[in-house]
């Protein structure tokens, strides 16, 4: 066993010379830079910055210039950001995710036999938080006008060249989108045709999303010709679409179709600037979103982490997989069962989950020869003096835990498609041999975008926008998809006690944008998508960085390793769906035959693929040459600009 460790050691070794040589070349940049997760996007960002914005004035238009593309989430759904003020030194969280409307409770879900709120549909609709966010951040940090912030989405609802992979997505899902009048009008452009969805490069047009999107223009335009101030203008824009006649629209559209929001619902949502999370990683401060996120999952696993020597492992050899692996089951244990809305009863036990005495000791619970098939979440609340009221609700989701962990996994090749896109539609052929099928995976990976931006003046932005993804349904005539985020709630207690979803409340999201500060200045703006895979990815890109030495595109490109021992935030109608998949791990195509031999001695079940990380899009910092360095993976369309 010896001899493999040592063996494996020396060809993880030969992987990382290999990371030298990266498919796409680093983005530099003196001024500014822009990466998002489409090339009009990028192009979007960097017409802002040459028209004088900072970077949030950039960052909004490519948040924009997305939802407008539907990559992968639309104006409808929900967005995360953290923002570098240089002004006041500080990093500031904007959260502007949806709520639950009235009338969504257990009891109504229950009622119509459903274990986890749907996945489609109006009924899987949270309030939107896109605009009210855009708006607040550019009212609040930024320059420019939202009419010349908006100007590049409104060209492209006007008729844009729509690339393949929005396309054929539609196309795909065309059946379902079929049952809701108002997308099919929207997306099926070709009806009754063999293809009735758009074809690759045909001119896409959203007359009712320009029209949305003119009216929130010509209301801050109004405001301003009434001597109001720029932000005063802006967010008269927000008030007419969450109050005004957007907003009546836009629900008479989701309540024709069966959903549940009303219009106060919308008038009472505000999007919130909160303090981030952060922890200190060697001297790093990293920071993420609050409990509503799943973002404090890679600080606990920073804190856990912190007792190894990583670097001394090497990367990706298998005392490093092991132990990351170990790290992220047990972080996932507690995020599936103390997260939630910090805004509601119960709170969750943040401080005692990111104390670093609490590490220490999840720490001294990896076995370092064999994969603990049931980790459990432990016990913060000691470690804020106070006992935990849960335990009687813990034991209950240790019994659905140890469910899991008689189930013997089987392993999965995902599939992909020409762009390197995950590519599983659930219309697809499972493969219902595996118990790590095709339908599970697209669940655990399933994407969304980000938005990195920064600038000369110090303004830092990362943001993971989500919400409204292809097959949405479409609220009336707003052109708006609407968010499925709330099949991120639990109906039952004992899966998780802080995210049962109530009206007014947030679910806990996957959705995770990433900083860092080193000596007090912007060091890493980083974020991905890839549903519950994004901390784990956000996680080995760090360590990329920091440990390994590795550069910030050689950094995106790396091979990361993904466990499937967790419960799923997504999808699955069933809490059999959800479950944890116990030792399931899915490896890179490179991994050397001695490590795949060590790690299967060690209880894992292996699956290996081509790619094994979501888009990792980020923005070094380069304090010592004044520079910056923009980093976009390999592993689809994201795409970034420098200058």
């Amino acid at each position: 066993m010896k001899h493999l460790f040592f063996l494996a050691a020396l060809l993880s070794l030969g992987v990382t010379m290999q990371a030298q040589q990266t498919q796409k070349p680093p983005l530099h940049g003196r001024h500014w830079m822009a990466v998002t997760g489409k090339p009009l996007a990028a192009t979007a960002g960097s017409m802002i910055f040459q028209k004088g914005g900072n970077a949030v004035d950039a960052a909004c238009a490519m948040l924009a210039a997305t939802c407008t593309m539907w990559d992968v989430l639309s104006w409808g759904g929900e967005t995360q950001a953290l923002i570098f003020n240089p002004k006041t030194k500080k990093v500031i969280a904007i959260n502007a995710l949806g709520v639950a409307p009235t009338g969504a409770t257990p009891e109504f879900f229950k009622g119509k036999g459903y274990s986890f709120p749907p996945e489609y549909g109006p009924l899987a609709a949270v309030t939107p938080g896109t605009p009210g966010g855009l708006c607040y951040m550019l009212a609040e940090y930024g320059t420019l006008s939202l009419k010349e912030v908006l100007a590049p989405a409104m060209e492209m609802a006007a008729g844009y060249p729509i690339e393949a992979q929005t396309a054929n997505s539609m196309e795909r899902a065309k059946d379902r989108l079929k049952q809701w009048p108002y997308s099919k009008a929207v997306f099926l452009t070709h009806p009754g045709e063999k293809r009735e969805a758009p074809e690759a490069g045909e001119i896409f047009v959203q007359k009712e999303l320009l029209a949305t999107l003119t009216k929130m223009v010509e209301a801050e335009q109004e405001a301003l010709k009434k001597k109001k101030s720029r932000k005063e203008a802006i967010m008269a824009a927000y008030d007419r679409f969450y109050k005004g006649d957007i907003a009546k629209e836009f629900v008479r559209g989701c309540q024709e179709q069966g959903g549940l929001i009303t219009e106060q619902d919308l008038a009472r949502w505000k999007p919130i600037e909160e303090e981030p999370l952060h922890v200190n990683y060697k001297g790093i401060e990293v920071y993420k979103l609050q409990s509503w996120t799943q973002g404090p999952m890679l600080l606990q696993s920073l804190n856990i982490l912190e007792n190894f020597d990583l670097k001394g492992m090497g990367y990706n050899s298998p005392q490093y997989i092991h132990t990351l692996y170990q790290t992220m089951n047990l972080t996932f244990a507690d995020r599936d069962f103390y997260y939630g809305d910090p805004y509601f009863m119960p709170k969750t036990p943040i401080n005692g989950l990111l104390s670093k005495a609490y590490a220490k000791e999840r720490a001294k619970m990896i076995n370092p020869d064999h994969n603990d098939p049931n980790p459990l979440p432990g016990d913060p609340y000691p470690f804020e003096g106070k006992s935990n009221p849960y335990l009687q609700l813990m034991q209950q989701h240790q019994a659905l835990t140890d469910t899991a962990a008689e189930k013997k996994p089987a392993g999965f090749v995902p599939k992909h498609d020409a762009a390197g896109i995950l590519n599983t539609p659930a219309s697809e052929e499972m493969y219902a041999a595996n118990d790590v099928d095709s339908a599970y995976m697209d669940r655990l990976w399933r994407g969304t975008t980000s938005v990195e931006a920064a600038d000369k003046d110090g303004w830092v932005v990362s943001i993971t926008p989500s919400g409204g993804w292809t097959p949405a349904c479409i609220a009336g005539h707003t052109g708006v998809g609407m968010s499925q985020r709330l099949q991120s709630f639990v109906l039952d207690s004992a899966l998780c006690p802080f995210n049962v979803i109530a009206p007014g409340k947030r679910p806990r999201v996957t959705l995770t944008p990433s900083m860092a500060l080193k000596d007090g200045k912007p060091y890493l703006s980083f974020a991905v998508q890839g549903g519950d895979t994004q901390d784990q990815n956000l996680l080995q890109f760090f360590l990329n960085m920091v440990e390994f030495g590795m550069t910030v595109q050689q950094a995106t490109e790396a091979a990361n390793i993904n466990t499937n021992q967790l419960w799923l935030s997504l999808g699955g109608t069933s809490v059999k769906e959800r479950m944890p998949h116990p030792g399931s791990i899915l490896l890179n195509n490179n991994t050397p035959e001695a490590t795949r031999t060590i790690l299967k001695k060690m209880g894992y079940t292996t699956s290996y693929s081509e790619r094994t990380s979501g888009p990792v899009n980020a923005i070094f910092l380069d304090t010592a040459h004044g520079s910056l360095w923009g980093g976009s993976s390999n592993h689809g369309e994201d795409y970034g600009i420098g200058w």
